[in-house]
């Protein structure tokens, strides 16, 4: 039967369509624009750094290596992983997933974060989406970090908990402004609801987003977390914009 539908039906690139080998698989011409994060990368948020060496990935996993915006800006995590850098295929498949109804690549984009998260994984580690508010849910009709983070939670056994962050207040969206405009724009808009502290009450958590840009959103939500008594906690995101992208 597989093979039958792989004959009317076969795999197409995730992000242009094209043909492939198999299902959930880029084209050549998509994959040579994925920039997968593999080698040397910031302990904190993930980017890619100069570098590939195996002190490297050991001082990576010792929290060593970060790189300039985390030098600069406060990040109320203690580690972060990133599946690719937001540009070519990377880009285009965050943007597809958030704003272009592409439900069915949630499986695929999934499993790379699912990948991305394995250094950060602890015992009992309960899995978190980032938050969207209701107003923007009911506009999209669904969370595209909540996609990805049940595909994580799934991929490693671990407990998925959608409902232990929510938005207290809606905020515009976070593509234009400074920094400090971000930061402020999320600012106190993020909360564990009363019933579900207990859930997340000593326990290490993994934050689950799509993008991270400046990690406002993600700062919000790591607060609000460590002021419900969760910790440590962890942040993976599908793709990380960095300078120069």
């Amino acid at each position: 039967m597989k093979g039958a539908l792989r004959l009317v039906y076969p795999p197409q690139c995730l992000c242009c369509g094209a043909p492939v080998a198999d299902e959930g698989g880029l084209c050549p011409a998509c994959w040579r624009e994925a920039d997968f994060i593999t080698g040397t990368c910031c302990a904190r948020c993930g980017a890619p750094l100069p570098g590939d060496g195996a002190g490297d990935a050991a001082d990576a996993a010792a929290g060593l290596l970060v790189c300039d915006d985390c030098l600069r800006v406060r990040r109320p995590w203690q580690q972060g992983r990133a599946a690719l850098v937001y540009r070519g295929s990377g880009r285009r498949l965050a943007l597809m997933l958030k704003h272009g109804d592409r439900l069915d690549l949630a499986p695929a984009l999934g499993g790379w974060v699912a990948r991305a998260a394995l250094p950060l994984l602890r015992p009992e580690t309960v899995v978190v989406p980032v938050p969207v508010h209701l107003r923007r849910l009911l506009k999209r009709k669904y969370n595209q970090a909540e996609m990805l983070s049940r595909h994580v939670a799934r991929a490693h056994g671990l407990a998925h908990l959608p409902g232990a962050l929510r938005r207290l207040r809606h905020t515009p969206m976070q593509d234009h402004g400074s920094v400090g405009d971000r930061f402020a724009n999320v600012d106190g808009a993020i909360g564990v609801p009363a019933r579900m502290a207990a859930q997340v009450q000593g326990r290490a958590v993994l934050l689950v987003d799509d993008v991270m840009a400046s990690g406002a959103t993600l700062a919000a939500s790591a607060d609000a977390l460590a002021a419900a008594g969760a910790g440590p906690i962890s942040v993976v995101v599908l793709a990380r914009a960095v300078k120069d992208a």
